[in-house]
């Protein structure tokens, strides 16, 4: 193929590149065009060819095109330009792929044996090297894209399909890469937008309360996202959204979380949700956001439950109330954690180590934990079903985990526990084992093992009564009229102490010898050790009116008008029936009659002297230092009146009616029917 007749077929397709560029290819005959670009190709004219496509391509963009987009930077608005660059961009398009199919053996053969760019790409090369990067058109485009999303976040309505194509311009002319939309557009908006939300975010702060900040910074997180999704490319999201986080969270939480009268604190006390949820996730945005706020929620909660703590540290504290005032403020910090925190690990295990912290502050915190259940778990609880019990005593255990002293609580479970069983005022055995068990699952099975002990003693104890009854009835055992009921205790199971050797009155002993003969002859090498601290008895008061005349009955005879059962302790039990013998006794001789350790003594005695100022049992004369009946006892409805210096001193006479003592592990004794003063009711 002689040159000539080359440069004959050149000019063909050189002007049919031309008549494409300018939009005239409706006459062409593509089929032509292709073969002649194979021949060239064929006959080892390849490089002509590539070369004139280059300047061919390059005189259209530096002649036409360059022009036309020159003229609209002139004009008033942004718009015509970008319209315009867009415009060229898609006809360029359109032009390069038209003329890659003219050229398609030149792609395949000659591209491929020289590395060079192909058809399309070499139009990419072009268009961006003399178009889009070429002088004042580059900054330019730059400002007006970076203009209308400037006007847009203040709410203008812009071209937004013309933002898009611009973009993904830039993406294209990369050829697989993104350093082209990043160094002509992606940057610069980064540090725009950098420097607008750092305005902004002062500007809100100066303005809103806190719930409203995070109100309007949430608002723009949902902007940017949407803006990066309809017109941006799918990587600028991500750094957008973190300059956002960077520029109004991360450098303003701390101000924004402590806020006077809007920060968290003031959402905690006003108990608001969806501002704590809102700010929540916000902050977990963003690093050490969780940790910011989990310091100032800390801070309020350590000042609350530290309140708590130092106002159940006086001795006139209420223990019920104060653990109910800790299971109070967990629930709801709980429920701050399940409804707005979504149960957050750091904030969780900051509240955990916040009551751990405070609820060990005070030393009661163990039996005042322990006096909780046991009021839970005593009989007379109003108002309570079994399942909400349940629910309460897992809150409990919420707090035992806290404790760091649990062998105290131990100590005190185990006293109050035996008050309850020993005493009969369990709600429910169930209730009981459930709350063991739970002890169990915490602790381990050494932890309870006590507890249980305790259990399987109550129930050997009640075999024993039984058959304590019918060996009674069997025998035709008397004693005395008294009702006996006895507890026996595995030493060591039971917060028992070595028991007073006191004594009784002589019907009490006497059935308690009478049950300790039994016992030991069914397990011989055992011992039997009363406990009449642990001891109670019912007694009845009998109350006589008038003395009769001779004619009315015997001599010195009174008739019993009133009968009222008192329910007092064994070491009570023991004084009050001195009272059977005479009327005044002094502290002294109580002691010597009753042997009653001094300590228990005044314990007793004052409970029957200065308990309730409307009904004490005894009178105290501080001058003679004596004790006296008193015969004024009030009842729920009435008060009985009975003059001490009348010749009816002698007026009310004690029966006991049931004895309640322990041995070595606990003991019950009850009553048989007397004349005496104080003696056993029937």
């Amino acid at each position: 193929m002689d040159e000539k007749y080359v440069d004959n077929i050149w000019n063909v397709l050189k002007n049919a590149i031309q008549e494409i560029q300018k939009k005239n290819n409706s006459g062409l005959s593509f089929e032509e065009l292709y073969r002649n670009a194979y021949n060239m190709v064929l006959h080892k004219h390849g490089e002509r060819l590539y070369n004139g496509l280059r300047e061919v391509v390059t005189h259209h963009l530096e002649a036409k095109i360059r022009v036309d987009i020159i003229a609209s930077l002139n004009q008033q608005t942004s718009g015509n330009f970008l319209q315009t660059l867009i415009q060229a961009w898609n006809d360029h398009q359109t032009s390069m792929i038209m003329i890659r199919d003219i050229l398609m053996y030149m792609d395949r053969v000659y591209v491929q044996q020289n590395n060079v760019e192909n058809v399309y790409n070499l139009g990419l090369h072009l268009f961006r090297d003399l178009i889009v990067r070429h002088g004042n058109i580059r900054e330019h485009l730059q400002e007006t894209l970076l203009d209308l999303i400037q006007r847009e976040r203040k709410s203008e309505v812009v071209d937004r399909i013309a933002i898009r194509s611009a973009c993904s311009m830039l993406i294209t002319l990369g050829i697989g890469s993104r350093l082209i939309y990043e160094e002509d557009f992606e940057r610069p908006f980064l540090q725009r937008s950098a420097a607008f939300f750092k305005a902004e975010g002062q500007k809100f702060l100066a303005e809103n309360s806190a719930s409203v900040y995070i109100a309007k910074v949430e608002q723009r997180l949902n902007e940017e996202s949407e803006r990066a999704n309809v017109y941006l490319d799918s990587y600028t999201e991500k750094k957008i959204i973190k300059v956002v986080e960077e520029e109004l969270i991360k450098k303003h939480m701390k101000t924004v979380v402590e806020m006077e009268n809007s920060g968290v604190v003031h959402m905690l006390k006003e108990n608001k949700f969806g501002d704590l949820k809102c700010i929540y996730k916000l902050l977990s945005r963003v690093s050490d956001g969780i940790s910011t706020m989990s310091e100032c929620m800390s801070r309020y909660l350590r000042e609350i439950g530290t309140a708590i703590v130092n106002s159940a540290s006086g001795d006139e504290a209420n223990p019920i109330n104060y653990i109910q005032s800790l299971i109070d403020l967990k629930d709801r910090f709980d429920e701050f954690l399940k409804q707005s925190f979504n149960n957050d690990k750091i904030l969780k295990q900051k509240i955990s180590s916040d009551f751990e912290s405070f609820f060990n502050e005070n030393s009661k915190s163990p039996e005042f934990l322990s006096l909780f259940i046991d009021d839970k778990l005593k009989k007379g609880v109003k108002g309570l079903t079994e399942q909400e019990i349940e629910i309460i005593l897992d809150k409990t255990m919420v707090l035992f985990r806290y404790l760091q002293e649990k062998d105290m609580f131990e100590r005190y479970y185990k006293q109050h526990l035996a008050k309850r069983l020993l005493l009969n005022k369990s709600l429910s055995y169930d209730s009981e084992k459930g709350m063991i068990s739970k002890l169990k699952t915490e602790c381990g099975c050494q932890f309870t093992s006590k507890l249980e002990g305790m259990f399987k003693d109550m129930s050997v104890s009640d075999t024993l009564q039984d058959d304590f009854r019918r060996h009674t009835a069997n025998s035709s055992l008397s004693l005395s009229g008294v009702d006996l009921s006895v507890k026996v205790l595995t030493t060591g199971y039971w917060p028992t102490t070595p028991g007073a050797k006191v004594n009784l009155p002589t019907a009490a002993m006497q059935a308690f010898e009478a049950y300790k003969r039994f016992y030991l002859n069914k397990h011989s090498g055992r011992k039997l050790e009363l406990q009449p601290q642990m001891g109670m008895a019912d007694l009845t008061a009998a109350f006589y009116g008038k003395q009769l005349t001779s004619d009315e009955a015997p001599s010195s005879c009174f008739v019993a008008t009133k009968k009222h059962t008192l329910v007092v302790s064994t070491y009570q039990m023991c004084i009050l029936v001195l009272f059977n013998t005479k009327d005044t006794w002094t502290f002294e001789e109580l002691k010597t009659e009753t042997n009653i350790p001094e300590k228990d003594l005044v314990r007793a005695v004052q409970a029957l002297a200065m308990g309730k100022r409307s009904s004490p049992a005894l009178r105290w004369h501080y001058l003679q230092s004596q004790f006296q009946f008193h015969a004024s006892i009030w009842t729920c409805i009435q008060t009985l009146l009975i003059s001490h210096h009348s010749p009816y001193s002698k007026a009310c006479r004690y029966i006991l009616n049931r004895q309640i003592c322990f041995l070595s592990a606990y003991e019950q004794l009850p009553s048989s029917p007397s004349q005496q003063l104080f003696s056993y009711a029937s």
